[in-house]
């Protein structure tokens, strides 16, 4: 049995969604992805709590629109899963685990161009500015997931859309911008973090 299948034995993906602010209202507790929480009779989720493990949650059905990084810890309203995000949207439709996040053992590749060509940059720990560490441009068209997951930021600061990267996921290669999720409008990242679990 290998790590994954026993931390999902012993339930180490655990979320807990409610259908209104500050945890209140109708609740349903999770530990496997859900595509759509319209049917689990919900008209929407407006606060978590996550328990164990890293999510992602989409502001769509089936994993699409603005993805939002859920770690471990309280988000009573949606201002808290949204940080710094300059997109906000008040209610998640989907989410689902991140399994492959290794805070401790997290390593990831910068391309200058897409389709991982040009000069590139290995990286594994946080950057809140990818320009103050030498990166030269505001764009990030392509990049390699070597090991656990990530999280890319449009704007420096950990501020913007984020883009959820995952080893697991792709092969770990995103060769285009709009690889990055459906939501992404363009390969503006400035600075990137390991997803904590």
């Amino acid at each position: 049995m290998n790590q994954r299948e026993q931390m999902e034995q012993q339930g180490q993906w655990r979320i807990t969604v409610w259908e209104e602010e500050n945890f209140q209202g109708k609740r349903c507790e999770f530990m496997l992805e859900c595509p759509n929480i319209l049917d689990r009779d919900f008209q929407k989720i407006r606060s978590i709590k996550v328990d164990n493990g890293p999510w992602v949650g989409y502001e769509y059905p089936e994993y699409q629109g603005q993805q939002f990084i859920l770690e471990k810890g309280d988000y009573p309203c949606y201002q808290a899963w949204s940080g710094n995000s300059s997109y906000r949207t008040e209610h998640l439709l989907s989410f689902r685990p991140i399994k492959c996040a290794k805070h401790s053992d997290s390593k990831i590749t910068l391309y200058e161009c897409e389709d991982m060509m040009g000069r590139k940059f290995e990286m594994c720990d946080d950057y809140p500015s990818l320009q103050g560490m030498g990166w030269c441009s505001k764009e990030v068209p392509s990049l390699k997931v070597n090991s656990g997951a990530w999280v890319g930021y449009q704007f420096p600061g950990y501020r913007g859309y984020q883009y959820i990267f995952e080893r697991d996921r792709r092969q770990g290669e995103y060769r285009k911008y709009y690889e990055y999720g459906t939501q992404a409008h363009s390969n503006q990242i400035q600075s990137i973090r390991r997803i904590q679990h």
